[in-house]
């Protein structure tokens, strides 16, 4: 008889909110993680939590509102002081927050009767893990099935190896004082992010990013429109950048790139390197027992979240699809209820939200136009900026505009959103993705006034022409 019926390795979000599922169904659950925070005690939470969304959040949110109370104050008749940023008491809120979150999760596998291991997983066969940990002391446990969700690692880069005066988005997030000229090697999600985060506080920003399009994955109008706003917020945005080296010690780094203009040469006092993730598949084991990957080692699975060994199962970012939280929180569930079931529940991405936490936001579900067009779909779009907006206008924060993409027979494909909090609008486009909902069905809901909201419908009654405020 094995120790346990579902044994999960990782505990971010996919794999603590699977471990929870599963104990939900009746099933004998245990979680092995290894992650170990700045005060060496365990943090369940994973990438996400302890160096990931909820950090990043908390820095955005803090920056954000210091921007606010420093630049726009006075527009809403608050004659502040001086605002002024206490570097330590701003990443001592941050670090609070992880805490809390970290020992909510060790709750929530209190109350639902999750065991939790700390320590490095490897699987040694199908029903067999062995767990070493900080002293190098070995243990095996058995388990009817396995959930590898083990999440990602930075990408690392020769040019620009993580020491000294080069971090990764841990030390971007660490930061203990504000530097003066940071450089940022790639211009995607992470690399705004954190860009913006130090921009608002004051440090002159620049982007080195090796691409010549900038957000290829999102609408090219959304691209477009995010690329002028902000570049008037004064981030230095350079596309088409490839860097060749640098020179770094603990003071400073120095940065050589090209470029359609030819060799340049840069000095920063920090250096991110935030050009991706990939999976984190090393070291379990996996070659040895046979589970297949993919050749970047993503964990290959079908739409249940199996892998090729029937009772082993695999979820978020270790896989192939979007690294995204929510999308392995997702599969972690659908792992879950397949392992208690029987196997009825499968995958589906069409319309997962993707986000960027700058300001404006920027938030997409479903197809962009420019995807549509390379499939010869035919489509109408209705657009309808935020300058139009009485609520965007209150929130001093009238940029952007949202985007409807509709087939031939009024079903929604996909919603695109540039401006504030775009990141909470998106719910209405995944819904409509997801259900297949026609446009119309937005235009004969009733959206509260004054709201954001009334953008989403404003923009599907321009599929029509029949705007209201415009």
């Amino acid at each position: 008889m094995s120790d346990y019926d579902v044994a999960i390795i990782g505990a971010g979000p996919g794999g603590y909110v699977a471990a929870i599922r599963c104990a939900q169904l009746g099933l004998k659950t245990v979680c092995i993680d290894k992650w170990v925070n700045k005060q060496s005690s365990a943090s369940l939470g994973g990438t996400c939590l302890n160096v990931g969304c909820i950090p990043s959040k908390a820095l955005l949110d803090s920056s954000h509102l210091h921007e606010t109370i420093k630049d726009e104050a006075s527009d809403h008749g608050i004659n502040a002081k001086v605002a002024s940023i206490d570097i330590a008491k701003m990443q001592a809120r941050k670090n609070t927050i992880i805490n809390n979150f970290s020992k909510g999760i060790a709750g929530l596998f209190s109350k639902n009767k999750v065991e939790s291991l700390l320590g490095a997983a490897k699987i040694i066969d199908e029903n067999t893990i062995e767990i070493t940990n900080d002293k190098s002391e070995k243990k095996l446990i058995t388990s009817n099935n396995i959930i590898i969700a083990t999440g990602s690692v930075p990408i690392e880069i020769q040019q620009a190896i993580v020491e000294d005066s080069i971090v990764d988005n841990d030390g971007a997030l660490n930061f203990d004082e504000i530097p003066t000229d940071l450089g940022v090697i790639g211009a995607g999600v992470i690399g705004l992010e954190l860009g913006s985060v130090w921009r608002r506080l004051g440090s002159n920003v620049t982007l080195l990013e090796m691409a010549e399009d900038f957000l290829p994955m999102a609408d090219h109008e959304i691209a477009k429109e995010a690329l002028k706003i902000f570049k008037s917020q004064g981030l230095n945005i350079k596309l088409g950048a490839k860097m060749t080296e640098t020179e770094n010690d603990e003071d400073y780094v120095s940065v050589t790139y090209s470029d359609s203009k030819g060799e340049e040469e840069l000095e920063f006092d920090k250096l991110i390197v935030a050009v991706g993730r990939k999976p984190n598949s090393d070291n379990l084991g996996l070659d040895d027992i046979g589970i297949e990957t993919n050749e970047r080692g993503f964990i290959k699975t079908n739409s249940q979240c199996q892998t090729n060994i029937e009772n082993i199962y695999a979820i978020g970012d270790v896989t192939p699809g979007p690294m995204l939280a929510h999308k392995a929180s997702k599969d972690g569930i659908i792992a879950a209820e397949n392992i208690a079931n029987d196997g009825n529940k499968n995958t589906h991405y069409e319309n997962i939200p993707w986000i960027i936490y700058t300001w404006p936001e920027i938030a997409w579900s479903g197809k962009t136009e420019q995807e549509l067009k390379a499939e010869n779909i035919s489509y109408k779009v209705g657009k309808f900026p935020f300058l139009a907006n009485g609520r965007a206008h209150a929130l001093n924060s009238p940029q952007g505009f949202i985007k409807i993409i509709a087939a031939d027979d009024d079903k929604v494909l996909g919603m695109h959103i540039i401006g504030p909090y775009a990141s909470e609008l998106i719910a209405t486009g995944v819904t409509a993705v997801g259900q297949y909902q026609s446009y119309q069905e937005i235009i004969d809901e009733i959206h509260a006034h004054p709201t954001l909201s009334e953008a989403v419908h404003e923009a599907a009654l321009d599929i029509e022409n029949r705007t209201i405020h415009i």
